[in-house]
């Protein structure tokens, strides 16, 4: 029989506190009582603070991050809408073909994988054709941990006097990096419970500036359960147009006062210090990321290159049957030709040693020419000698030697 946990270090769903899980444990109870807008109308707020939103509101479907991108279309848009998008990982892919599949004229810009949103592409295209209606904006591809600039889109819009809407996907980003809704102008910002939120799977998280509820009144895309005016009829007094996932529910109150407790630029700060050890600690190996420069370093997941003769597939295989770690897998173009580490959410140093740990001996049985321990300790270099709190050097003075027994 196994011994201790199977450790998860995919880039969501993510680990759950236990305060957390705890707070999910709750006896069924009814979600029309009179009391039942003292758990939901603080949350609606408070996810507002999270996104960066002052005005706007914020709407809850129960579903996945995909099901917000599926309302933030059909509410907004009409079919035959001239839109902008960019293709350089899955799920910016996977955002493309929703909307074609919803009847969208999609300009496509595609990308090199492992880059990221193409900002003088937009601002091509923008100065070119005045019918775009809508901009969208892959924050955090998780496929290939690359993390585009969102602000810089925004400019870009600006300066071409553009009135498109500004769609953004944040779903392995908002919460885990710094995100400024009503600052960087993004009309509808998508996130889900799994990852950041550090939670089950099942809250779909939708941010919509006054803007995009303005225009979501002429919008005449089908839709029924997506519905704007169903939700906010219900949500305006605590309620819902249809049966809420109450425990996730009271779950996502513990874990907003959880980020609350450490305080938002303390948590974007320690995913930063966190993803550069196992940046660090990668590069110690001799691999690359699949990220093709720093500028586009993702602090929510590392997609590692495996050499040419080794498959990323048999790495997470091995990673998960021998060592009882869970890996990212390579997805689409890259599948077999990287893994993906996720650090965010619930997480510390000694967690990321140990991801680093279980990777260098998961390539290593899968044929890789890598230094055992190499990785770990230039994380551990790094850890020790930076701030918990800012992750900026520290006095090397200061860091406790090592000795011995």
């Amino acid at each position: 029989m196994p011994h201790g946990i199977t450790h998860l270090f995919v880039p969501g769903p993510t680990n759950v506190p236990d305060v957390v899980r705890r707070a999910m444990n709750v006896p069924m109870e009814d979600h029309r009582a009179p009391d039942f807008p003292e758990l939901t109308q603080p949350l609606f707020e408070d996810l507002k603070t999270v996104l960066g939103l002052t005005s706007g509101r914020v709407f809850l479907f129960p579903g996945s991050g995909t099901a917000a991108w599926e309302a933030a279309i059909s509410n907004t848009l009409n079919r035959g809408d001239r839109v902008l998008m960019s293709r350089f990982g899955q799920f910016s892919q996977l955002w493309v073909e929703m909307a074609e599949r919803l009847g969208l004229d999609v300009i496509c810009v595609d990308v090199e994988w492992g880059s990221g949103v193409p900002v003088q592409d937009y601002e091509y295209h923008l100065s070119k054709d005045s019918s775009i209606k809508a901009v969208f904006v892959t924050h955090n591809e998780t496929a290939t941990g690359v993390t585009s600039d969102v602000a810089a889109v925004r400019e870009v819009m600006d300066a071409q006097g553009s009135h498109a809407l500004l769609f953004v996907d944040g779903v392995s980003s908002i919460a885990s990096i710094d995100f400024l809704q009503d600052a960087w102008g993004v009309d509808l910002a998508v996130t889900g419970s799994q990852k950041g939120l550090m939670l089950p799977a099942g809250l779909a998280i939708l941010g919509a500036s006054d803007k995009a509820l303005e225009v979501s009144r002429r919008s005449t895309m089908e839709r029924s359960y997506f519905d704007f005016v169903d939700m906010i009829k219900t949500n305006d007094a605590g309620y819902f147009p249809y049966t809420p996932p109450v425990p996730l529910l009271h779950g996502l109150r513990a874990s907003l006062d959880l980020l609350f407790a450490e305080g938002l630029p303390a948590v974007f700060a320690r995913h930063h210090r966190l993803a550069e050890g196992v940046r660090r600690g990668v590069h110690a190996l001799g691999l690359e990321l699949c990220a093709t420069g720093p500028e586009w370093y993702s602090d929510t997941v590392s997609a590692i290159r495996v050499p040419a003769t080794v498959d990323g597939a048999e790495v997470c295989r091995i990673g998960y049957q021998r060592y009882r770690t869970s890996f990212g897998a390579g997805l689409a173009q890259v599948a077999g030709k990287v893994f993906r580490i996720g650090h965010l959410g619930d997480l510390n140093e000694v967690m990321c040693l140990a991801a680093l740990a279980a990777a260098e001996m998961s390539l290593a049985d899968a044929g890789a020419d890598i230094e055992l321990g190499a990785g770990v300790a230039a994380a551990q270099v790094y850890y020790r000698t930076t701030d918990v709190r800012s992750a900026t050097p520290v006095d090397a003075d200061h860091v406790p030697a090592l000795t011995s027994r």
